[in-house]
């Protein structure tokens, strides 16, 4: 769990680098997914050999949706603001338990239900104090689905015994491909391509601590939490994420008051689920706890 913590507060960085970095969303990406790749092909480069081709596959192809949510993650920042971005991302917990029900092959908890009924009237709240944000607010909502649907993938991968360094590498190469088509397809300027002198610190720290380094702890601890637990501790990145913006960035100015409301009854629900899920645990202990007489 002190792990898991440790993540969030990791990935609430990601972000601001995103933020700092000039470069267009998709070819920031490829950037961040190429050094990626090719820092863990040098670290376990003797066990790729020894990975089954079906693995490969499908591993590759999750890369396409990690692609997908990491540029219109990137995207809702450039489109918005960081804060705003943060807080589409935090209806992750809503969308995974709903993929992950799917995936079961089960009817998504009540409780699960009762978080969403609180989470979309929240999000609505947002969308309509925040005018002309509406484009960065769908496109960070589009990436907290993509982000629900590759960790539930993920979470199968881990219960498949495969290493999550050998995922990551995989996925890592399936975004940085998926990326490069996409800013190709787009058209983009060769410049745009091109970090700048003061981006290629930034690229260096999102590329080993917030993508070798944590998307592969996360993997990791896939093997101890469900999806949805998981996604549900990530839910505090808006909350590390929007008090960086505010110190560094100065956003919280440029936010209306009703904002910060919506935010916290995202978060609140968020808090809410482990909460319920331990009541339900004590009713049911007690339920069946043997009678004195």
């Amino acid at each position: 769990m002190l792990q898991l913590h440790w993540l969030v507060v990791i990935v609430a960085f990601t972000a601001i680098l995103g933020h700092l970095i000039s470069l267009p969303a998709s070819t920031l990406v490829v950037w961040r997914t190429a050094i990626a790749a090719i820092i863990l092909f040098i670290l376990i480069r003797p066990k790729l050999a020894r990975d089954a081709h079906p693995f490969k596959l499908k591993a590759t192809l999750t890369g396409i949706i990690l692609g997908a949510h990491w540029m219109t993650f990137f995207g809702a920042i450039k489109l918005s603001n960081i804060s705003i971005c943060l807080t589409g991302l935090a209806t992750l917990s809503l969308f995974t338990s709903i993929t992950e029900a799917i995936q079961e092959r089960r009817k998504p908890y009540f409780s699960e239900i009762l978080l969403g009924a609180v989470v979309i009237p929240s999000m609505a709240l947002i969308v309509g104090v925040e005018k002309g944000e509406l484009a960065g607010i769908l496109t960070a909502l589009a990436s907290a689905l993509l982000a629900a649907i590759f960790t539930v993938i993920n979470k199968h991968l881990v219960r498949q015994g495969t290493p999550p360094a050998a995922i990551t590498q995989y996925e890592m190469l399936g975004a940085c491909l998926t990326c490069l088509v996409t800013s190709l397809a787009m058209g983009l300027p060769i410049e745009s391509y091109l970090p700048s002198q003061g981006d290629w610190l930034w690229l260096g720290l999102l590329a080993t601590v917030c993508t070798v380094y944590a998307f592969s702890l996360n993997v990791k601890l896939l093997g101890h939490f469900s999806a949805f637990e998981a996604n549900l501790a990530i839910n505090f990145e808006p909350v590390y994420g929007i008090l960086l913006a505010a110190v560094l960035f100065q956003e919280h100015k440029d936010l209306h008051p009703l904002f910060f409301v919506g935010t916290l009854l995202i978060v609140l629900a968020n808090f809410a689920k482990p909460i319920i899920r331990r009541l339900r645990t004590i009713g049911t202990l007690r339920k069946n706890r043997p009678s004195a007489n």
